[in-house]
């Protein structure tokens, strides 16, 4: 059973545009490990710049495969160099009944 996240991206100082490369880098890459379905992700941009992007995985067990690959891994690596992660509920936008996000294109 696929296995939907929300995941938050703040982009460090000077690093936005190294960040969105890599975010549209992501689900390639994770789709080309075989641990993400078919679907496209959902990138939003909140206020203060934080992404947020929604996507499925295709079980529990692929986001654990993705904790040992090294492909994944390497990838996070430069993430974490990137961006802070955050969670939803650290953005003002979660509060609201509907979360307002600026649309980001990652296919392009």
């Amino acid at each position: 059973m696929s296995v939907m996240v929300i995941a938050c991206y703040r982009p460090k100082s000077g690093k936005e545009t190294e960040l969105l490369a890599l975010m549209k880098k992501h689900l390639p890459t994770l789709r080309a490990e075989g641990l993400v379905d078919d679907g496209p992700s959902l990138c939003g941009r909140a206020d203060d710049g934080t992404y947020v992007e929604v996507f499925c995985w295709k079980s529990q067990e692929a986001i654990d495969a993705a904790h040992e690959n090294l492909n994944v891994l390497a990838m996070w690596e430069q993430y974490g160099e990137a961006c802070d992660y955050v969670t939803i509920g650290d953005l003002p936008e979660a509060k609201q009944m509907f979360s307002p996000f600026a649309p980001v294109d990652l296919t392009s």
